[in-house]
């Protein structure tokens, strides 16, 4: 394994991997399916044939810049795991800023919550939710069935399936009834920028989830008017933002009669808008 496990290294180095040998051990063990320990108690153990197929079509895939969650199928999220596949759009730390935000808002944590998470993706804005908020029940709604598949199979794997829902749904436009916290991570990257970003995300992350039109900003109008009509008196919404986008969607949803917050990711972006319906 130790001779795999070099020329891997090597090979993800010269693709431009930042961190080419602690990703090569995740992609052996993805392949040989060994604890961490193992592969290195026995590092000179050698691979049996179909491991080291499957190890260097993994490589092979890694050095083109697929994403490594996409090839070990798992991504960590709120201290959870995830199932992420292509065609769902793998969690990022910073948009855990969303569920901190909304766990700090909620006054009750044992109270019966109804949670709405729109474009729900792996689900995993609702299911920490739920992780953390006993006695509440959430729908996820998004446009991908591949995702919400994804997010069902999250749901059973987290021990969650009974109070997470899913739907198929253009934001909350079929919806009906009133949810005291609403959670989007929605898609905020202009048309134009989506070449420019790493490679992993403009060729192997689904478009669908990144692309928010010409100034990013589209999303937000489409699913303002399910906010206002689906968020109960003493609501609260948490939508993930990109950056520089703070101005003009403040002013946004504060002409929609919105008072609005905002906290920012570890990095000290604005990240998080946290909307209130004003009062009267």
């Amino acid at each position: 394994m130790a001779a795999a496990l070099c020329a891997a290294t090597r090979r993800l180095r010269a693709a431009g991997i930042d961190e080419p040998r602690a990703e090569a051990r995740l992609l052996l063990r993805a392949a040989t399916g060994l604890a961490p320990e193992t592969l290195v108690v026995e590092r000179e153990r050698r691979l049996d044939p179909a491991a080291r197929a499957r190890f260097e079509a993994l490589v092979a895939r890694r050095a083109a810049r697929e994403p490594m969650a996409y090839l070990s199928g798992e991504r960590e999220f709120w201290s959870l795991p995830f199932h992420v596949a292509p065609g769902v759009l793998v969690p990022r730390p910073e948009t855990e800023t969303l569920v901190e935000a909304a766990l700090e808002l909620v006054q009750d944590r044992e109270a019966r919550l109804r949670i709405l998470d729109l474009g729900t993706g792996s689900g995993c804005l609702l299911l920490a939710l739920l992780h953390d908020l006993p006695n509440a029940r959430g729908l996820g709604v998004d446009r991908s069935e591949r995702a919400l598949a994804i997010a069902a199979e999250n749901a059973r794997r987290l021990g969650l399936a009974r109070r997470a829902f899913f739907v198929a749904g253009d934001w909350g436009r079929a919806l009906s009834g009133s949810f005291e916290l609403v959670v989007a991570n929605p898609p905020y990257v202009a048309s134009d920028e989506l070449a420019g970003l790493a490679p992993e995300v403009a060729h192997y992350e689904p478009r669908l989830a990144l692309d928010g039109g010409p100034d990013g900003l589209s999303a937000y109008r489409a699913l303002l008017p399910d906010l206002v009509r689906l968020l109960a008196p003493g609501g609260v919404a948490c939508l993930e933002i990109g950056r520089g986008q703070e101005p003009a969607l403040r002013a946004l949803f504060e002409a929609a009669g919105f008072a609005v917050a905002t906290r920012p990711d570890l990095a000290g972006i604005p990240r998080c808008l946290v909307l209130r319906p004003a009062p009267p």
